[in-house]
C-alpha cells in the first residue's frame, strides 16, 4: 500500500520529466518503476538532471541537497519517484 499523496508525487515526477526533457506524454505515461533513466534516455544528460531536480523542488516544495544526488536516485523511474516521495511525504 502506497502512502497517501504518493500518486500525486509520481504524477509530478512524470510531468517534470515530460516538461524538462521535452518527451511526449504517451512516452512518460509508459514509464514503469523499472524504466531506466540516466544513461538510457538520451534527453537526460547532466544539464537536464539539474533542470529535473530544480523543477521537482519547485513543484513539490522540497529541497534537494547536493549530497542526496547520486546515480542510484536517477537510475530508474521508480528510484526517482521513491526519492521524491520520501522528500515530499517525509
Amino acid at each position: 500500500m502506497l502512502p497517501e499523496g504518493s500518486e500525486e508525487v509520481e504524477d509530478a515526477v512524470r510531468s517534470v520529466l515530460r516538461d524538462v526533457l521535452g518527451i511526449s506524454q504517451e512516452r512518460v505515461d509508459a514509464f514503469a518503476a523499472t524504466t531506466p533513466l540516466f544513461g538510457a534516455l538520451p534527453e537526460l544528460d547532466s544539464m537536464a538532471v539539474a533542470g529535473v531536480l530544480t523543477e521537482l523542488e519547485d513543484r513539490l516544495g522540497i529541497i534537494i541537497e547536493d549530497d542526496e544526488v547520486d546515480g542510484e536516485m536517477l537510475e530508474t523511474f521508480g528510484a526517482l519517484s521513491r526519492f521524491a516521495m520520501a522528500k515530499a511525504l517525509g
